[in-house]
């Protein structure tokens, strides 16, 4: 068989689990009897659970012990998600997809918690509190499911939009026992680049357990998933900041039991008028709330000391949450100061940010954040204004020292005070982000105050972090990726180096948003070859974690800023990759197009690998399409080319993709004869993932030529590699090959056994193949 593409083993069992039953059982009072009596479970189940010797709890087991030990709401979803999952490859593996499974869900439900935490001191919203609990009580009624909107009128960003929507979902969520999804849309920010709606349904497909190898490739199948999997389930769901009704109705599900909450700065009356939503408009506090909450911030103590200050402050902060929060910080910040100097300073200030002046100057959001930025040390004060120029939707701590040409202790110490001054906030450890007013407040203040080259190479320097970072990540988890050469990383620049798979899969995981977003501005930027060179770098990820479609909008960006550089190197390798990620979304006529473009342009520079490389991924087209013969004559064009070049590596690919073509067209001695040599070269370069393939083209080879013995013991060793590294597709198609051979050798149980673990991975992968092997079940069933 050709190598491919596959995925990787899933993470072992977490003993945070059994700590945390551990200790809320200590907590609660209760011996382990007197929890399996509350709780329905044995006790000797509970005591496995406890010593982490139950390597995947049952979800409902998991919930019932949550209910015994009476956790509240935050402890429940932290002891739920503590819980240890199952694999779902590992799984699939061994166990059939039963028929009457919801085609795309996981095996066991997933109860997603994605509610990031509330605000604290929230105060007041009384009326929008009873409004938003009435309409849950409607939907728990039967009538049709709430869309709540929750639109600011005249405030804007500040309003509070997001932390009534949080503080009120957490007050319900445990009436929402499927779980609770959450999406910043980022309809309104500096970059004006809203979340496209097929991203974030591809996140909450993430969110709900669908393994990446079940994602569908399309954005319409995609959507009729998400809306299978939420059809019969009770969610809420908080789609926040949206731009416009465009953004959120592919969001919505299509059927009763879930509860929407929508924010946005838009009303969002089309939503109203079709979907029947009902609108919420959020105001700015009154004047009684906006003093309670300064009360609540500052401590009453001190507001009692100065009774006229407080409400002074509130009204020169216009009531607007926002502002009236970073104003206690400010006050916070200097505890020696009476409140009477905060209140003058308000007075006096003019606000520059205009899209925050709520009709007063003197309640201008800018004028409060200068405040804050003010007081910084220099350092902070810089890094502040360069954060404005990342483009988010966070930022690591790595990243940011590479930003600020910083060390890291240094860059961690900068950001602890930014956050300290309300700020930035670590929403994740390690990880930091700002409120979108603040980040647009610190790129007005890095064009005020920094010098157009200062900027440039600032920019240059996150792009170049994240670009060596990424490079060094995708070659990690594909080795065989061609290298390029890299703009060079600019003085300052400390790049991360993932050690192995996981890490590099971790990384970007974390960077997958950052990294879609840097491409958009290398690309706008005038920052070509980080526009081309990044989507580079992060096509193994892509593809690797099933996001064909991002895929391939980043190669076409790449192709391009490639062609306007006149890149022939970069349009070639752009090219290329654009014809994979084309072929993997089913688009044969546009691959076709852009590996003859790609073709040419590697003759033009006499680069024999990178025209190696095309035929052997013509050789895979040509495979899916059935043209057997022309996938003999592409691999041979590859590997005479590779040999050509020296590349062992690339040969023994090669190697082996003549080998499979020889079996595919009933020449079996050459094939062996290809195959072994396949075998040794790549055992010889560590290629572990095409040593496991050539296996299996070995066997295939064995089993034609009726030698079982020698084809089962080949495609055994193929099972074990491909399951030693995640390869789902190698597994299914050893576990095939297996069955078949048990079968020509009369062992119809053994044949069952492995056809029937075959059609599970299959059916996980959404294989249309599968009915083939249903089909010799079926022959099976009929003996």
């Amino acid at each position: 068989m050709n190598a491919a593409e596959g995925g990787y083993p899933g993470p072992g069992a977490d003993t945070e689990f059994a700590v945390l039953l551990r200790r809320y059982r200590a907590e609660a009072g209760l011996t382990q009897e007197e929890l399996a009596e509350r709780s329905g479970l044995s006790v000797r189940a509970i005591s496995d659970q406890e010593r982490g010797r139950t390597t995947w709890p049952y979800r409902d087991s998991v919930r019932r012990l949550a209910k015994a030990l009476n956790l509240n709401d935050e402890a429940a979803a932290r002891f739920m998600n503590a819980a240890p999952r199952r694999v779902p490859q590992v799984q699939k593996a061994i166990t059939p997809v039963p028929v009457s499974q919801r085609a795309g869900e996981p095996a066991e439900r997933v109860v997603p918690r994605q509610l990031p935490a509330a605000v604290r001191h929230f105060t007041g919203r009384a009326k929008e509190l009873a409004e938003l609990a009435r309409l849950l009580d409607e939907a728990a009624d039967g009538g049709a499911p709430g869309t709540v909107v929750i639109s600011a009128i005249g405030g804007t960003a500040g309003v509070g939009k997001t932390a009534l929507a949080l503080h009120w979902a957490h007050q319900v969520a445990g009436r929402f026992l499927d779980g609770l999804l959450h999406v910043n849309l980022r309809g309104f920010g500096p970059s004006g680049t809203p979340v496209p709606p097929e991203a974030a349904i591809r996140g909450f497909l993430d969110a709900l357990g669908v393994p990446p190898e079940r994602v569908p490739p399309t954005t319409r199948a995609q959507a009729d998933m998400y809306r299978g999997l939420l059809a019969d389930r009770t969610m809420l769901i908080v789609l926040d900041n949206a731009r416009d009704e465009a953004q959120v109705r592919p969001l919505l599900p299509a059927s009763p039991g879930s509860l929407v909450l929508v924010t946005s700065r838009s009303q969002l009356g089309g939503l109203a008028a079709a979907e029947g939503a009902r609108l919420l408009p959020l105001d700015v506090l009154p004047h009684e709330e906006a003093v309670q909450l300064l009360v609540a911030r500052l401590g009453a103590d001190r507001a009692g000391a100065e009774p006229d200050a407080t409400p002074e402050i509130a009204t020169q902060c216009s009531c607007l949450p926002l502002a009236l929060a970073v104003a206690a910080a400010r006050a916070a910040a200097r505890p020696g100061f009476p409140l009477a100097a905060l209140a003058v300073e308000l007075r006096d200030t003019i606000g520059r940010l205009d899209a925050l002046d709520a009709g007063d100057p003197a309640a201008s959001v800018r004028a409060v954040f200068s405040w804050s930025y003010r007081q910084l040390s220099g350092e902070a004060a810089r890094l502040f204004r360069l954060l404005g120029l990342h483009p988010g939707p966070d930022i690591s701590v790595p990243a940011a020292a590479s930003l600020a040409a910083a060390g890291q202790p240094e860059t961690r110490r900068m950001l602890g005070e930014l956050a300290r001054a309300h700020l930035v906030a670590e929403h994740a450890p390690g990880r930091y982000t700002f409120h979108d007013l603040l980040r647009a407040y610190a790129a007005d203040l890095a064009r005020d105050t920094d010098s157009e080259p200062v900027r440039e190479a600032a920019t240059g320097r996150f792009l170049d972090h994240y670009l060596h970072s990424a490079s060094h990540a995708g070659l990690v988890l594909s080795p065989v990726q061609e290298p390029v050469a890299l703009v060079p990383p600019g003085p300052g620049v400390v790049p991360e180096q993932p050690a192995g798979h996981r890490e590099a899969l971790a990384w970007f995981e974390a960077e997958h948003q950052v990294l879609l977003a840097a491409v958009t501005l290398a690309d706008g930027g005038g920052f070509g070859s980080h526009a081309w060179q990044l989507p580079w770098a992060m096509s193994p990820f892509l593809a690797d974690r099933g996001h064909w479609r991002e895929r391939a909008d980043t190669l076409r960006t790449a192709l391009a800023a490639a062609t306007r550089l006149g890149d022939t190197a970069g349009q070639a390798v752009s090219s290329r990759l654009l014809a994979n990620a084309c072929s993997n979304l089913g688009d044969h006529d546009q691959a076709h197009v852009h590996f003859s473009s790609s073709l040419t342009l590697y003759r033009q520079l006499g680069d024999r690998l990178g025209e190696a490389r095309v035929h052997q991924s013509l050789g895979v087209l040509a495979e899916r399409q059935g043209r057997h013969a022309d996938v003999l004559g592409h691999a041979e064009q590859a590997l005479l080319l590779y040999r050509a070049s020296g590349d062992k590596g690339g040969e023994a690919v090669a190697l082996n993709g003549v080998g499979w073509s020889h079996g595919l067209l009933g020449d079996y001695e050459q094939a062996r004869a290809f195959c072994r040599q396949a075998l040794a070269l790549s055992a010889e370069t560590g290629h572990r993932r095409l040593e496991g393939h050539t296996w299996d083209s070995l066997g295939y080879a064995e089993h034609h030529l009726g030698n079982f013995g020698e084809a089962i013991s080949c495609y055994e060793h193929a099972l074990g590699i491909a399951r030693e590294i995640g390869d789902r597709e190698g597994e299914a198609e050893a576990l095939i090959h297996l069955g078949d051979i048990h079968y020509a050798a009369g062992d119809l149980a053994q044949a069952r056994e492995s056809w029937q673990e075959a059609l599970a991975i299959l059916d996980d992968l959404q294989r249309p193949d599968a009915d083939e092997i249903r089909a010799k079940l079926a022959d099976l069933d009929n003996r």
